[in-house]
C-alpha cells in the first residue's frame, strides 16, 4: 500500500501564520485555502499510479497511455485469445447440454 492511500490529512491542525479561530469548528476561508493547497500538494507527490511512465506535462492526463503500450495490449489479448477454448469444446455431452439450455 502506498502513502498516499493510507495518509489522512488533519484538518483540524493549525497551520502557522493563519489566525486561531475562536469558534473552534469553523475554520476561517484563509485556513481552508491553505489545507486545500496542502492537499493539492499531497495528491501531486503521491497521487494515482503511473503505468509506467512518467507524464511528461503536469497538465497531461494520467490515462493517456502511449501508442507503443497500445499496441503491446493487444498484441498480447490477441495472442491469449488463441489459447482460449471454451470448456465444451471437444465434449460431445457438454455440448448437448448447452443445446438444450
Amino acid at each position: 500500500m502506498s502513502l498516499g492511500m493510507s495518509y489522512k490529512p488533519n484538518l483540524n491542525a493549525h497551520i502557522p501564520g493563519t489566525p486561531l479561530n475562536p469558534a473552534g469548528g469553523v475554520h476561517s476561508p484563509s485556513t481552508s485555502m491553505a489545507t486545500s493547497a496542502q492537499y493539492r500538494q499531497l495528491i501531486n507527490d503521491y497521487g494515482p499510479p503511473s503505468l509506467g511512465y512518467t507524464q511528461g506535462m503536469q497538465g497531461t492526463s494520467s490515462s493517456q497511455v502511449p501508442q507503443s503500450k497500445y499496441a503491446e495490449l493487444l498484441a498480447i489479448i490477441e495472442e491469449l485469445g488463441k489459447e482460449i477454448r471454451p470448456t465444451y469444446a471437444g465434449s460431445k455431452s457438454a455440448m448437448e447440454r448447452l443445446k438444450r439450455g
